[in-house]
């Protein structure tokens, strides 16, 4: 039965029960990013849309924020250089973007923003994380990272999550 007692103490839980769905979602998209090893990224243009520059990348989650590393050249690490600091991300594994017809799109999915990471400590402590999550391959690109982010070639990009 509906009465005055009844919606005044709806009214009062209400925003208890978004807090806790909220947290709920926060912890679900949380346990993705520490388990999947892949994330869809697309910078966001200056008029609020996405950049036809997708892709499926490795990433790490360290410390609660996501970490990339990426050719210096690649857009995404322009579009950051450009000021272009807003990203979208969907946490999953569909394979190659271009393949997967928008699969990924159902994937949770976050607003961050980025910058460049420069410093080295964070960078090794990025990239032993990634030799871990990465073990099957990281023969090949450990050294490929490590020695791109010496030498200029690659860049680490931060996203903290918005």
């Amino acid at each position: 039965m509906l009465n005055r007692r009844s919606v005044l103490v709806g009214a009062v839980c209400l925003p208890a029960f978004r807090v806790l769905a909220h947290d709920a979602t926060d912890i679900a998209i949380e346990r993705r990013l520490q388990r999947s090893r892949l994330i869809y990224l697309t910078p966001i243009k200056s008029n609020g849309e996405e950049s036809a520059c997708k892709g499926e990348v490795w990433f790490q989650y360290h410390q609660g924020e996501i970490f990339v590393v990426t050719q210096a050249e690649a857009w995404r690490a322009e579009a950051i250089r450009q000021g272009l600091t807003s990203a979208r991300i969907w946490v999953g594994e569909y394979g190659v973007w271009t393949n997967a017809d928008d699969a990924f799109r159902e994937a949770p999915e976050l607003m961050l923003n980025g910058s460049l990471e420069t410093d080295s400590t964070i960078h090794a402590a990025v990239l032993e994380e990634m030799g871990t999550k990465f073990s099957d391959e990281w023969g090949v690109w450990g050294p490929r990272f490590r020695n791109g982010l010496a030498d200029g070639s690659r860049v680490m990009l931060r996203y903290q999550i918005s």
